[in-house]
């Protein structure tokens, strides 16, 4: 492997990462620990916009920018001071935000680090895409897919003042504008990102019929699926239309997906070791559960209260961060050993890490099916919660102390 700098910079890229998730992880069992016990002092929807910010922007969106630099930028054009100076911009943005947004909410510093973020996003973008501009491989047509998503989804920030100065806050096109952000980040953005990554580290070519047909129906899937949180704030049965098109072409475009990686799978799987195996297989169970969730809530009686129960809607967007993109960020990481994975302390970190993601997933979706069905709820539900949020953090700082301690060679 290439190294990405002299001065080993990736190796710092991905320490401030995990260091970022990690106090994200904090933000939210803070918040857990309030259901608890009531804290003075601690807005609760304050810490949950620097909470979600954090995960998104200083760990997903930072380690794909690490990533994407050392998988797809060759090493003349990487080494250059401008990525380096880039991703440290960019952090700087994310400790703006970490600090600003539990200070108070969504105001002048934390729009304006918000924003900053924005550009420099758009700055990463063009570079990016002048670097890899004449490549026409298959993992980096997704790549250039998830830059134009990422850009994209950025239209919606930007309605977001006109949408309060016109409207207000409590109006369905500013919660549109959110929600068509979020849409185009998440099954845009990231997801295409990570699956750029995920065919990159297939060392054979792919059949380039079966690829085409992947991305058309993914990239038709993920315009067409908007339509569903869309509906939530205006009601238009066209808009139900839409949205059960777009999973079905979703269904369509994950079986071509998989018949264009097929001839590779078992050598794939050869050439990695136990952990790595683990940690793509629970990536793509959720991926798999993900797909099986936005069938169900094509039933009517699920769709009205999709986004209406808190724990489903917690739920479906951890399964999202915590299960796919951060999945198949780790699997690349650990299989290009990019991390101390023969350390113990990193995969007892691991271990619990993806521990508190399972029995946490469980609890957000029997407790939304309880809500469902009238039982209230679930007897010790906020402690165990709170327990198994207390082992994603946990496994967090074992992994983050695992690569303080050990030197990774990056080369």
């Amino acid at each position: 492997m290439k190294s990405i700098s002299k001065m080993n910079s990736l190796r710092s890229w991905i320490i401030c990462c995990f260091f970022n998730f990690l106090i994200a992880a904090i933000m939210g069992l803070v918040m857990r620990f309030n259901y608890l016990f009531s804290l003075e002092g601690i807005n609760y929807i304050y810490l949950l916009h620097a909470h979600s910010h954090v995960a998104m922007l200083g760990w997903a969106y930072l380690m794909i920018y690490s990533l994407v630099v050392y998988f797809f930028i060759s090493k003349e054009k990487c080494t250059k001071p401008v990525y380096n100076q880039l991703f440290w911009s960019t952090q700087l943005s994310v400790v703006g935000m970490m600090i600003s947004f539990p200070i108070q909410g969504y105001a002048l510093f934390s729009i304006l680090f918000s924003t900053l973020h924005i550009l420099l996003s758009y700055v990463f973008c063009w570079l990016v895409w002048r670097d890899c501009k004449n490549e026409k491989s298959s993992e980096k047509i997704l790549l250039k897919a998830a830059i134009l998503f990422m850009v994209f989804s950025t239209f919606g920030v930007w309605c977001l003042g006109p949408a309060i100065k016109i409207l207000g806050k409590q109006s369905a096109f500013y919660q549109i504008a959110i929600q068509f952000f979020l849409h185009f980040q998440f099954n845009g953005w990231f997801l295409f990102a990570v699956l750029a990554l995920f065919v990159k580290q297939f060392k054979n070519k792919i059949d380039q019929n079966k690829f085409r047909i992947f991305k058309i129906f993914l990239v038709a899937a993920t315009f067409l699926t908007v339509a569903f949180p869309i509906s939530w704030y205006c009601e238009n049965i066209f808009l139900k239309w839409i949205n059960l098109f777009g999973v079905v072409f979703q269904l369509v475009a994950f079986a071509f997906g998989y018949q264009m990686l097929k001839p590779q799978i078992d050598f794939f799987k050869r050439s990695l070791d136990t952990l790595s195996k683990s940690v793509y297989g629970l990536a793509l169970c959720s991926l798999i559960f993900k797909v099986i969730i936005q069938l169900l809530v094509l039933i009517p009686s699920i769709t009205v209260v999709s986004h209406q129960i808190r724990s489903l809607v917690i739920g479906f967007i951890h399964l999202t961060t915590l299960g796919i993109i951060t999945g198949f960020l780790l699997g690349v990481l650990i299989q290009n050993k990019l991390l101390p994975q023969h350390s113990f302390l990193f995969r007892k970190g691991v271990k619990y890490f993806f521990c508190g993601y399972i029995i946490t997933e469980l609890l957000l979706f029997m407790q939304g099916m309880a809500f469902y069905c009238n039982k209230g709820f679930i007897f010790g539900y906020y402690e165990s919660i709170f327990g198994a949020s207390a082992l994603l953090v946990a496994g967090l700082l074992l992994i983050l102390i695992s690569m303080l301690k050990t030197k990774t060679r990056l080369d």
